[in-house]
């Protein structure tokens, strides 16, 4: 039964809610049938010509007074320009039904189940003027971003969460303004690092909503300029002989005191780029907030170009849209890739007690629970205390990325007669294979000569050494693309691929789990939807044509430079987040066989690790076979996702296959903006690959001009 004050505040929710506007497809037939432009109405509502857009393709809502403001104007056009067939009633709000059933709790706290979508707000240059503790909208300064893909399809998008109206994080300067994520300026008073998470806590209105039912609310994140860190007393750069981020405060330091003292806590990783500062959970509600520190390289220059050069506003907008698409920044891109797993798989939920009746902790199905898990062997890595502690002599898996070169001997004449030898890279290849990626999930058993299935999730040895390949073609079944020399140990994927190809596969051994779940289904979702939303938002849609899309992909970078580096940002975060799961010793003081963080978490899971790049090394093989089946080329190196082919002309046009239709032929490489397809990396002379070959380089490595990272997902 409901109490009074339950129903009282439910019934002073639907009293403070907002207006109601009509649907976002009659705000535009609305403004058109009264003749007037986005812009121009854009410069009425003092807001820019994107946020008009926005409005009208359902991705965001006005906020308070231009949300009362514009709901005037359309109701005033709604009388002028009602529809003539099916009259259009004034906009009322929808019925609300009674509220439902109380739920029991979640471990930490009762709140929504899914994070709201915030507005991509404008960055402002300049600080405006505002009233001392009100927060100010920012005034919008940078290109507006691209057009998105027709919008008519997008439903609108859910309302800001009522306990957190200032969004996820904020940027704080040095005179005490604090950039939110949506354009709005808070005024932060505080002085002390102390002061500062007592404000985040009690006065900011920052944070985030779970991205699960069962998971937990994102702490809030305050990422300080350098101006900002020193007068909170905080040194503008950490100095010393390690790296930069892996510098910590000494224990003496006196901010450090100053947290102790006033009964705050940081976390084992004490007080470095990343700062975690909190106190234990009391009830239901977490104490806890996030710093960045942003002069004390907190933003890694390769996972976020250009972002710590931007104005505290700018940086405010890349880091709120990068928290709105993917996760609130919980450090780097790997670790928040590795965050976002669990945010979205939690390991426990609330379950019912059958004897007490209590509602208690239990294991969320699917996930990966709150037990660190031993791998097998050959899953591990030759410092790992199940492999010192046994003595094991076995092997290892070896699910690497492919880094192959083809030898110069099998290229034929009129190969190299061909002038151009032209890169294509496949987009986040790591998060094609991770979609519909069937993954263990309890513990591995072994097994003696057992007969192979393709859909156990494993590890087996097997002798693939006879099967012979095509010269021109990497080997499926080893990183650089040479054959096997005797048995040795493949995950699940490969050893099908083998199958797949007609060769018969007998294990000699295996480790299989019992227990199997598509674990990173979430992941995938969520980091494809942020990587295709955000190329649209720079002008790089799906419905493009070949020829339109390789024009689009080659200015996108110019357009929106803060929208850039979140496209950067949410590729370092499958690459890091994969190669999280199984994050090696770090540090001089390691000792072979000891035990080191990272195996405490359940989600070192160097398994699962093997069987994303064994999908997507098989996945690109396929691809390579396919196009040498459908057009006689091969290619000459391969490196990760990337792969070079001669070609007689300057763009993959000139060679990849296409029907009489003018359609891409399935099976081989196919441009496009989605994950697993792919887009130009770089166009160079034959003779320029040629030479390398004969060197023994890579030139699948320089193509785009420099030195490319291997993507081995460490």
């Amino acid at each position: 039964m409901a109490s009074e004050e339950e129903l009282f505040a439910n019934i002073d929710a639907l009293l403070d809610e907002e207006p109601q506007l009509p649907p976002p497809a009659e705000r535009a037939r609305l403004r058109e049938a009264a003749g007037i432009t986005q812009a121009r109405l854009a410069t009425a509502l003092k807001t820019t010509t994107q946020s008009v857009k926005n409005y009208e393709n359902g991705r965001s809502e006005p906020r308070s007074p231009r949300l009362e403001a514009y709901q005037r104007l359309l109701n005033g056009w709604a009388a002028k320009y009602p529809v003539h067939s099916t009259p259009t009633p004034r906009p009322t709000r929808a019925p609300q039904s009674a509220p439902p059933p109380q739920q029991p709790p979640a471990p930490q706290s009762a709140v929504p189940a899914a994070a709201p979508v915030m507005p991509i707000a404008a960055p402002a240059p300049e600080r405006p003027a505002r009233t001392a503790g009100a927060p100010t909208a920012a005034p919008a300064a940078a290109p507006a971003a691209a057009p998105r893909r027709p919008a008519a399809k997008k439903a609108a998008q859910p309302a800001q969460d009522p306990r957190f109206p200032h969004g996820p994080l904020a940027v704080l300067d040095g005179d005490g303004s604090a950039y939110g994520a949506d354009g709005i300026v808070l005024d932060c008073p505080a002085r002390t690092v102390p002061e500062l998470v007592e404000w985040t806590l009690g006065e900011s209105g920052l944070g985030a909503a779970r991205l699960n039912r069962y998971g937990k609310d994102s702490d809030p994140l305050i990422a300080l300029t350098a101006t900002a860190a020193v007068k909170l007393g905080l040194p503008e750069h950490l100095e010393g002989h390690e790296q930069r981020r892996s510098l910590r405060l000494p224990e003496d330091h006196p901010v450090v005191k100053q947290i102790a003292k006033a009964r705050w806590q940081l976390t084992r990783r004490g007080f470095g780029p990343w700062a975690r500062i909190y106190r234990k959970v009391q009830g239901r509600d977490r104490q806890c907030v996030q710093l960045a520190l942003l002069s004390w390289d907190a933003l890694d220059e390769r996972s976020w170009p250009g972002v710590t050069d931007m104005e505290p506003a700018d940086i405010a907008r890349v880091l709120g849209i990068y928290a709105q698409r993917v996760i609130t920044p919980r450090g780097s891109t790997a670790v928040s890739g590795l965050e976002l797993m669990t945010a979205l798989r939690p390991p426990t939920k609330a379950v019912q007690d059958p004897e007490t009746g209590n509602w208690v902790s239990g294991y969320n199905a699917g996930s990966l629970g709150t037990v660190p898990m031993d791998p097998a062997p050959p899953e591990a890595t030759p410092e790992h205390p199940v492999v010192v502690n046994s003595g094991w002599t076995g092997g290892f898996l070896n699910e690497e990325a492919y880094q192959w070169v083809r030898p110069v001997d099998s290229l034929t004449d009129e190969e190299c007669t061909l002038p151009y030898a032209v890169g294509l890279d496949l987009n986040t290849a790591f998060l094609a294979a991770a979609a519909r990626l069937v993954v263990g999930l309890s513990a591995p058993d072994h097994f003696d000569a057992p007969k192979f299935n393709p859909k156990i999730p494993g590890s087996w040895l097997v002798d693939l050494s006879h099967i012979e390949p095509d010269p021109r073609l990497p080997s499926p079944f080893t990183p650089d693309g040479t054959r096997p020399t005797g048995p040795a140990w493949y995950q699940t994927h490969t050893v099908a691929y083998a199958q797949e190809l007609g060769h018969d596969v007998h294990p000699i051994e295996a480790y299989l789990r019992r227990e199997t779940g598509a674990y990173l289904d979430p992941w995938h979702d969520r980091l494809k939807t942020a990587y295709v939303d955000t190329l649209a938002d720079l002008g790089v849609t799906r419905d493009l044509d070949d020829r339109r899309f390789l024009a689009a992909m080659e200015r996108h970078k110019q357009l929106d430079p803060a929208l850039a580096a979140v496209l950067s940002a949410i590729k370092a975060t499958v690459k890091g987040g994969v190669g999280k799961l199984r994050e090696r010793p770090q540090g001089k003081s390691y000792k072979e066989g000891d035990r080191w963080p990272s195996l405490e978490r359940p989600t070192w899971r160097p398994d699962i690790r093997a069987a994303v790049i064994s999908k997507a090394r098989v996945n690109m093989h396929r691809k390579l076979q396919n196009m040498a089946r459908m057009t006689g080329l091969y290619p000459l190196a391969v490196l990760s996702d990337c792969v070079v082919y001669p070609s007689p002309g300057d763009s993959p046009l000139d060679f990849l296959p296409y029907a009489a239709s003018g359609k891409p032929q399935p099976g081989g490489f196919r441009l496009g903006p989605t994950p697993g397809l792919a887009k130009l990396e770089g166009v160079q002379s034959m003779l320029w690959a040629v030479d390398l070959m004969e060197k023994d380089l890579n030139p699948a490595r320089h193509i785009k001009g420099g030195d490319a990272v291997l993507d081995e997902g460490e």
